[in-house]
């Protein structure tokens, strides 16, 4: 499986880094199978972080085996399970099992608005478990533990001309 992490610099030797604000599925390093997504990505952490460049930092990772002797939490939909997920670690009030790998959607740009509807109350579990449905959701693979990133392997960065 080949997958994408978009910054503003190259990452060839990823590491686990404490952030300053909760994401979708906790703690972890963030990637995508989605080329197009890490773009989008790294052009978006260039911006908010007023340096460096937008890179696209590609690894090479054997699923199978990495799956096989690793805790893996998989979402394959947008629903109810991980809906809960989700909105427990953006809260930051997540207390359960910790997984090697977490993957699932990602609650992105796109879907921010119905998210922050549910969060709000305005929206139910099922009203925003439908209104996702009928949004595109990309993907996202999140290392968790120093296992996980064992797996990983660097093989470069997209050029210029791909971005």
């Amino acid at each position: 499986m080949i997958l994408y992490h978009g910054s503003n610099l190259t990452v060839s030797e990823p590491k686990l880094i404490a952030q300053n604000r909760f994401l979708d599925f906790g703690y972890g390093f963030y990637t995508t199978t989605n080329r197009t997504q890490a773009i989008g990505f790294a052009d978006k952490v260039t911006k908010r972080r007023k340096e460096g460049s937008p890179t696209v930092s590609i690894y090479e990772i054997n699923e199978e085996k990495a799956f096989a002797e690793c805790s893996v939490l998989r979402f394959d939909a947008p629903d109810e399970a991980w809906l809960d997920f989700v909105s427990e670690n953006r809260a930051g009030n997540y207390n359960g099992k910790s997984y090697d790998f977490v993957y699932g959607p990602v609650a992105n740009d796109d879907v921010y608005t119905t998210f922050t509807l549910y969060i709000a109350g305005v929206f139910t579990k099922e009203q925003t478990i439908e209104a996702l449905k009928v949004k595109k959701l990309y993907n996202q693979l999140v290392l968790s533990s120093e296992k996980a990133l064992s797996f990983l392997k660097f093989i470069g960065t997209l050029s210029e001309e791909e971005l």
